[in-house]
């Protein structure tokens, strides 16, 4: 039976068993999910610290390097879309409903209660940028990078599948043959399409959450209502599978752009409005400030304070687990999109300019609800600690056009969703036709529906710290899987090397080769008729 038989069979399987469990019993679901992410971060914290560092630290050697000039595709390849719209879709399909709900929470969770050190105070805030920046900065987006880079390159230099597989393959099938090469390649495809199936169900429930919240400040509706919740989600899904129905360069491409254009109307109304010089100052500062402390916090689990270490665990490691787990679905996204760019464009595009705009968005969000906090009449940390999905509304109170910014926050809110439920539906019916850069629009309508079943259960659940173990539950065995595609990426890339220097030195021995033989003829014909 063919791979891409397995892949989608196996997988609708297990998916669809987890959709009903989700719904018939939501709180077993949910309990496992909160029971495996625990004991992972009990005896594994080490490892994911390493990893994840170490995935900056490999972005970093491939941007810098020689291998920095090889292309995602033919050598005279042209990128698909330009760079606006390419950077617009990383942002849509990453993390973009992300920063709006911890845009205000996340600094002001940091700055009542930082590790190790008193909360309230200057020092205080200062370290609530750095951490926030540290979650959301250069490890995020280098974990995104290499679990795109990986694929991108084997797709477009290599004509290869777009699967998870593919790099495995080729680091294990010298080794172990290709019948124990191809079970391997299942399970890892498996592996992922659940990895990405739960990271965008645990995303998902989150977001809906959050637009309840701003309905509930618009329209004063019942800010914990089930039915409200299910009711946006039905209504999501039914936009991104007709979304979904349109291909990348029509349905993602359009609301990526429009999703941009709202994200950076609202920040710069809130910078503008805001204590703009404080918004600043605090930008600035955080830059030195996460640059300077990046090597420690990078090694950092806090190894002799339980208690620490336990803060360690809630914060740094569920945001760097919940990256993993996002890296299949975002990963062989941005693949999909970054067709005939470089490594270095690539590196650069993928990992520097998102983490500066999130370190800007973050000191605009973060930097003007901590001047109201510390300056103004307060209020907000008590709405965060209540609940998280009201902070950004309640922020917008104390701005001038406060119910403009409402709508049109639940606007980029619910466009934020769709793009990101149709960048997962699309990926996952890639990995499920043995990487179709196209796949029917039945694969992803049956997918579609799957991940809205897992949703519901999560959004009974009413949790965010339930989500948020749902959406890092498939980072756990996908870890293991990026190391073998490293494996395979790095032996192909010394190989591509290997060939391009072959290639140019056989140039030049031709032109030394037709630098003598125009010698000699030159010489020859410079002869007298004597001579």
């Amino acid at each position: 039976m063919p791979i891409k038989n397995l892949v989608l069979i196996i997988s609708v399987g297990l998916s669809a068993i987890i959709g009903v469990w989700s719904v018939v019993a939501p709180d077993d679901v949910t309990g496992a999910a909160v029971a495996l992410t625990s004991g992972a971060l009990e005896y594994l914290d080490w490892l994911f610290m390493l990893t994840c560092t170490m995935f900056v630290f490999i972005v970093v050697f491939l941007a810098v390097s020689r291998y920095g000039e090889i292309k995602l595709g033919r050598d005279d390849e042209e990128p698909e879309f330009s760079t606006a719209s390419w950077i617009a879709m990383l942002f849509a399909g990453g993390m973009g409903s992300g920063l709006l709900f911890w845009g205000v929470a996340e600094p002001m969770y940091h700055f009542y209660s930082p590790p190790g050190m008193e909360g309230q105070t200057a020092e205080a805030a200062r370290m609530a940028f750095v951490i926030t920046n540290l979650h959301w900065g250069f490890h995020a987006w280098a974990i995104y990078g290499v679990c795109a880079l990986v694929i991108a390159y084997f797709v477009f230099r290599k004509n290869a599948p777009s699967m998870v597989s593919t790099p495995i393959e080729y680091a294990l099938r010298p080794l172990l043959g290709d019948k124990l090469t191809h079970g391997v390649a299942v399970v890892s495809d498996v592996l992922a399409v659940m990895a990405v199936v739960f990271g965008l169900a645990g995303s998902l429930g989150m977001g809906v959450l959050l637009v309840r919240s701003g309905l509930a400040e618009v329209f004063g509706t019942d800010p914990s209502s089930l039915p409200i919740a299910i009711g946006i989600l039905v209504v999501m899904t039914v936009c991104f599978l007709l979304s979904a129905c349109t291909g990348v360069d029509k349905g993602i491409k359009i609301l990526s752009n429009i999703n941009m254009v709202i994200a950076i109307v609202i920040m710069l109304v809130v910078l503008f409005a805001g204590p703009t010089t404080f918004i600043l100052d605090a930008f600035v500062n955080s830059i030195g400030d996460y640059l300077s402390q990046f090597v420690l916090l990078s090694f950092r689990i806090f190894s002799y304070d339980d208690s620490l270490r336990g803060w360690t665990h809630g914060w740094t490691l569920t945001y760097l687990i919940w990256w993993i787990a996002w890296g299949p679905f975002v990963g062989i996204f941005i693949a999909r999109i970054s067709r005939g760019r470089t490594i270095r464009e690539f590196c650069i595009g993928v990992v520097v300019i998102p983490t500066v705009f999130s370190m800007l968005w973050f000191a605009v969000f973060g930097g003007a609800s901590m001047y109201i906090e510390m300056n103004g009449g307060g209020g907000l940390a008590e709405v965060v600690f209540e609940d998280v999905t009201k902070a950004l509304f309640t922020f917008f109170s104390y701005l001038p056009g406060t119910g403009l910014l409402n709508i049109l926050a639940i606007i980029l809110i619910f466009i934020f969703l769709v793009t990101s439920a149709d960048s997962g539906t699309f990926v996952v019916s890639m990995m499920t036709t043995n990487g179709n850069l196209n796949p029917d629009t039945k694969t992803k309508l049956l997918w579609g529906i799957i991940m809205a079943a897992i949703t519901f259960g999560v959004l009974v659940s009413g949790s965010v710290t339930v989500a948020k173990a749902m959406a890092i539950t498939g980072a756990v065995p996908f870890t293991f899987i990026v190391f073998f595609q490293l494996v395979g990426f790095f032996r192909a890339l010394r190989e591509d090397e290997s060939a391009e220097i072959r290639d140019l030195r056989m140039a030049r021995r031709m032109a030394r080769a037709q630098a003598a033989d125009q010698s000699a003829s030159q010489a020859g014909s410079s002869r007298t008729p004597a001579e």
